[in-house]
């Protein structure tokens, strides 16, 4: 089949669950999506109407932010620059889409290898030039693990010197550093905040909550470790948390798997517990809601998810809500802060 065909039929699946928007007044900025024209991480296209069919479906969507996932790549050039060529896509989207009546993608995070140490500055020279005016920082991809469905890009270790140098380079010219990792390697996100304490670090996805292969059916166990290391990590004020992830199959809760995809009551009711946990260590003004669309996609609507952000923070207060929802993505990414009404 097609990928255009399977986009189709997904979207299909997706639209079977229905739900009215909780707080719809309440403004959005999307710390995290993707944009892609090949089959990209979900097999099948995102493209700008795609993004803009999904934030326009209910929510206040104010802004967003793109967070690079190897999308348009240049064909030629130094190895090391081709990663421009997403960062251009993108800000030729992201200026059509200020154009627009949607939402806009107001900050993009390109990629650079980090590992190349104080060099990296060029790479983030020409980033910066590329995003013209949108571009805030880079992520560098370290999640890895043995079990093969698992494994990623090739990258530097953690605690390799040059990778820590181009980190500290990241924050010294003024840009934030997007950190991706499974659990099992919280404890080195520690090493590398201490190491790097004047680089904003966004830590993606919760921490990469594992519950697929070899961490099936030890959720329990799980928490209790990823619980002792968020605190770690939640006592470096440079490490901001996006809380999000949740409808992805590595998660191990598998919605793509289901007859009808999951409800907002679902979500919160699996992932109530850590999520509000986070919150809790972090403090709201470190926590940042994000939809990882389209890759959550696999096993959730737009609507669905944000309502099960809204419900797991249904106790929070307004000034929270106001952190949770904006203003800590808008701090993160240098963007204008909310005022209070």
């Amino acid at each position: 089949m097609a990928s255009n065909e399977l986009g189709e039929k997904h979207a299909q699946w997706i639209s079977s669950v229905r739900e009215n928007v909780l707080e719809p007044e309440l403004p959005i900025l999307d710390p995290h999506h993707h944009l892609w024209l090949d089959e990209g991480h979900t097999g099948w296209p995102y493209t700008l109407d795609d993004f803009h069919q999904d934030t326009g479906s209910g929510h206040n969507v104010v802004g967003t932010v793109f967070l690079e996932c190897h999308a348009q790549y240049r064909q030629d050039g130094p190895e090391h620059l081709r990663s421009v060529g997403e960062v251009e896509f993108v800000a030729d989207l992201a200026e059509q889409s200020a154009a627009s009546d949607g939402a806009e993608i107001m900050a993009i995070q390109g990629n650079a290898d980090v590992s190349m140490g104080a060099a990296v500055e060029e790479v983030l020279d020409a980033l910066e030039a590329a995003g013209r005016g949108r571009f805030r920082g880079v992520r560098y991809i370290t999640a890895q693990d043995d079990h093969p469905p698992l494994a990623m890009y090739e990258n530097a270790a953690m605690s390799d010197r040059l990778y820590l140098e181009g980190v500290r380079r990241v924050g010294e010219l003024g840009y934030t550093y997007d950190a991706m990792v499974y659990h099992p390697q919280l404890s080195e996100v520690v090493g590398v905040a201490q190491a790097c304490p004047d680089t904003p670090i966004v830590l993606d996805h919760l921490g990469g909550i594992l519950g697929t292969g070899p961490y099936s059916d030890q959720r329990d166990e799980i928490l209790d470790y990823w619980k002792k290391q968020m605190a770690a990590i939640a006592a470096c004020n440079n490490v901001y948390l996006k809380l999000g992830g949740i409808g992805m199959p590595m998660m191990g809760f598998r919605w793509d798997k289901r007859d009808k995809p999951a409800t907002s009551a679902e979500l919160a009711e699996a992932w109530s517990d850590p999520i509000q946990y986070a919150i809790e260590v972090f403090g709201a003004e470190r926590c940042m809601f994000e939809s990882n669309f389209p890759v959550d996609k696999r096993g959730v609507g737009y609507v669905p998810l944000w309502n099960s952000f809204k419900l797991i923070a249904s106790s929070c207060s307004t000034d929270e809500k106001r952190d949770l929802f904006y203003n800590t993505a808008a701090r993160a990414y240098r963007l204008p802060l909310l005022e209070k009404s």
